[in-house]
């Protein structure tokens, strides 16, 4: 499959011109023209590259891309050696950041929904980036349930404030992956009794204690894994790509 054709099947899923983003969505580094085997992870770092290169891809695609608004522009240090793999080997890379967040089927916060047993039933927001819903089955008696509930599926220790008084059982939860605790306001407003996201930063346990509402935070990493493997799945799957996602392992 040429490159094109595969920028195309990416961009055909994930509609990059829908959104206001941090960095380029799409093709970041160009490499070989055709493409046989794609690699996913979550970050385009240089141990995913090495890995990639290990598997003789032809292209990586990635949620976390090299190029972000305010970098000095400099191809130096981390920088340059990332961009020396990519292009010794002739490596393409694609990136797709908040258009990853928001789709509603393959996307990080549909994925974590499926994955968490949640039924989605809205997403709100300029970019639909915060999604609420509740749970498929009956509801957490408590936020410690739901907390040991996520750790178990994302194996990962979770950081929980617990605001909701004592008894209260969860049936309202939204979520926002990676970090997004700036979005906890707004899903207080949305009426959620929990809000998970990947990290927590100091004025959050305030408002978790204040508004009487549950505060996880589980992990910017662990909470972005799942959809760019649906995505990348997804595309080899419609295109006879061979598709080998690599997880390299982050505590943050």
């Amino acid at each position: 499959m040429l490159r094109g054709e595969v920028l195309q099947a990416f961009d055909a899923h994930m509609q990059p011109d829908n959104f206001k983003d941090y960095g380029p969505n799409g093709l970041q580094v160009e490499g070989r023209a055709e493409i046989k085997t794609l690699v996913s992870g979550v970050t385009a770092s240089r141990a995913l590259i090495e890995a990639a290169i290990t598997e003789q891809a032809d292209a990586i695609v990635v949620h976390h891309g090299l190029f972000w608004r305010g970098q000095d522009g400099t191809v130096t240090g981390w920088m340059k050696q990332r961009l020396a793999l990519l292009l010794q080997h002739n490596i393409n890379l694609f990136a797709y950041h908040l258009p990853l967040d928001a789709h509603p089927e393959l996307g990080n916060n549909a994925q974590l929904a499926r994955l968490l047993g949640f039924e989605v039933e809205q997403q709100l927001g300029e970019q639909n980036l915060l999604f609420v819903g509740s749970l498929r089955q009956q509801p957490f008696a408590h936020a410690a349930q739901l907390a040991q509930h996520v750790e178990q599926h994302l194996q990962r220790t979770v950081t929980m404030v617990d605001g909701l008084p004592p008894g209260t059982p969860i049936e309202k939860l939204a979520w926002c992956s990676g970090g997004a605790q700036g979005y906890f306001e707004a899903a207080i407003a949305a009426g959620a009794q929990a809000f998970i996201t990947g990290e927590i930063s100091e004025p959050q346990a305030h408002y978790a204690r204040e508004c009487g509402v549950a505060f996880l935070a589980c992990g910017h990493h662990a909470t972005e894994r799942y959809g760019i493997q649906a995505l990348a799945a997804k595309v080899a799957a419609e295109h006879g790509l061979r598709h080998v996602h690599i997880d390299i392992d982050n505590p943050a």
